[in-house]
């Protein structure tokens, strides 16, 4: 079975792609009747160099998205994983002579269809009387032994055009620039990996993967690569691609060794996250630096892709000073990115966080509660959360993620930790700020954040009194914050539906004489009566709003856990002892 892909036909696809690149980019052209993208404004070049890439479509932001000043003149693009056209490409060098540069510079990756391709439209412009050079490109350090065709040519070709594209404009000429790129580009190594292949519009998935296994050494038009290893963590998968880059074994290894300097490129082949790129990036600044390796800069992004494909490429370019300015020099290339200026070794990483405000005196009017009490409370709070795990993550997967009752979980066990440290506040105020922050660090999700403001909230009237009152007070100020961020409303199937109930209900003890425990019980009431009526509401809020109503038959687990807290704190309270 083919892959789905976006595409109007899968014959025109690099057609399609290119145009809209161009499109949204006003500093490039289509040169029509080729796919051919150029510099908008290539007058600008007379006396100048001008630099030609390209190859197969598939790989973008390659090679188009490096168009502009200080880096590719324009780019000749082939069907999907296919050699452009001679005719494009000589199109594209009469495009750039007649516009008075003094020379071509065509870079080339090292595959079989693109160096007969780019060599032929070569002689056949130097044949017209065109100044043309090549160079080719072959930075895979897949192979430990040399083959025939030599080295292919991977992300690190990328390093190529800014390397020249920042000499021509400086102003060099093109033999000097030949001559330096060509030596760059023999101090710099490529290797990639993947969790899966890609597919070409059209087609299959070029090869097949076990669940357990990872490619290591492929290309870039979906080969498999130089053997297969068994899936490991995102550290070991990056140390065991610098071992084979930098093996001394390797006939294609980069010679990087303690003290040396480079510039690291983590290249994402298409189809992995930015989370899964971000741990990469880490893992191989970490697993350099600890080698001894100086990383002057770090490229981390898509830069050579291969379609979809869910993968890496490493790419490690020895430099000096240098060659470092022309790395830094300036492009309005769109794929290139906003690289900072300074050495990504030695840089202090973090900072020391904020102290803590100190706490505030407590009024000697408020009063506080017993440890004893406030731990036999939590305790059988917490027990409680973890007795439902399992219910809670029941009822919310009818809303999708399933992790309401491992959320409320979590919070209970930090909370069953923080007690172990020692006695709780006896300050109300300080208990329920002490609270606030424990959830919102440690619980998670938006049920942390929202219990978070609550309690934040409502321990601001405690400050000064907690009689019944000022409890009630309490549970106005966290309901009025929560409803304020939260946007939830009583009757939206929230956790806020079993709160407001007991809120309502909990105003009876603003009146002189009020009992605790009959106006306690009466609002845990509530919120329990409550909370089994929200499976009969439409949710309107929170990511079970997104659901069809027809699929939540059954109560909130948001407004089941805020009930089922108000009854511990109750049962608690009541307890002998207490």
């Amino acid at each position: 079975m083919t892959s789905k892909k976006l595409v109007n036909t899968v014959a025109g696809c690099a057609d399609d792609a290119l145009a809209g690149l161009v499109a949204c980019n006003p500093s490039l052209q289509l040169l029509h009747g080729h796919r051919v993208a150029l510099r908008s404004d290539l007058d600008s070049l007379k006396g100048r160099v001008a630099l030609l890439s390209g190859g197969g479509s598939g790989h973008e932001p390659a090679h188009a998205g490096f168009i502009g000043k200080g880096m590719l003149t324009g780019v000749i693009a082939g069907a999907v994983f296919t050699s452009p056209a001679v005719g494009s490409i000589l199109a594209a060098i009469r495009a750039v002579a007649q516009a008075g540069t003094v020379g071509t510079l065509l870079i080339v990756k090292n595959y079989t269809g693109d160096r007969l391709n780019f060599g032929l439209a070569r002689e056949q412009a130097r044949a017209e009387g065109i100044p043309v050079e090549m160079v080719v490109i072959g930075d895979d350090s897949a192979f430990t032994v040399l083959k025939k065709a030599g080295r292919r040519g991977l992300c690190g070709t990328v390093l190529i055009h800014k390397v020249a594209g920042a000499l021509a404009e400086a102003g060099v000429g093109l033999e000097e620039i030949t001559k330096r790129v060509s030596a760059v580009a023999q101090a710099m190594g490529t290797l990639g990996v993947s969790l899966s292949s890609c597919s070409v519009p059209g087609s299959r998935p070029t090869f097949e993967l076990a669940p357990d296994e990872v490619e290591l050494g492929l290309g870039i038009h979906g080969e498999a690569g130089v053997r297969r290893i068994k899936m490991a963590s995102a550290d070991e998968i990056v140390t065991l691609m610098l071992d084979h880059m930098t093996a001394s074994s390797n006939v294609s290894r980069v010679p990087v060794q303690t003290g040396s300097s480079v510039v690291l490129m983590v290249n994402n082949l298409g189809g992995l996250s930015f989370l899964e790129l971000g741990i990469i990036a880490d893992a191989a600044v970490r697993a350099l630096e600890g080698r001894g390796v100086k990383i002057a800069r770090a490229l981390v992004g898509t830069f050579m892709s291969a379609l979809e494909m869910p993968g890496i490429s490493l790419t490690l370019l020895l430099v000096d000073e240098p060659l470092l300015k022309l790395i830094d020099a300036e492009t309005t290339a769109s794929a290139w990115p906003n690289v900072a200026k300074v050495p990504v070794t030695g840089r202090k990483r973090s900072r020391a966080a904020p102290a803590e405000p100190l706490e505030a005196p407590v009024s000697t009017t408020a009063g506080g509660l017993t440890s004893k009490r406030v731990v036999l409370v939590l305790e059988r709070v917490c027990a409680t959360l973890l007795g439902l795990e399992e219910h809670l993550n029941a009822l919310d997967r009818a809303a999708g993620d399933g992790d309401c009752g491992t959320t409320h979980s979590r919070a209970a066990r930090a909370i069953q930790g923080w007690l172990k440290e020692g006695p709780p506040p006896a300050s109300p105020t300080q208990l329920l700020s002490k609270l606030s922050l424990l959830l919102l660090e440690k619980m998670g999700g938006s049920s942390g954040a929202l219990y978070g403001l609550f309690l934040t909230a409502a321990a601001q009237p405690l400050k000064a009194k907690t009689d019944l009152p000022a409890w009630s007070a309490a549970m106005d100020a966290g309901l009025e914050a929560m409803q304020k961020y939260g946007k939830a409303a009583p009757g939206d199937r929230t956790m806020l539906d079993s709160l407001w109930a007991a809120g309502q209900e909990l105003q009876a003890w603003k009146s002189p004489g009020a009992n605790l425990f009959q106006v306690l019980t009466k609002a845990v009431q509530s919120a329990e009566a409550a909370a089994e009526a929200t499976k009969n509401m439409e949710a309107g809020a929170g990511r079970a709003s997104y659901i069809s109503s027809a699929r939540l038959d059954q109560p909130d687990p948001g407004a089941v856990a805020a009930a089922a807290v108000l009854r511990a704190i109750l049962e608690a309270l009541q307890s002998p002892g207490v």
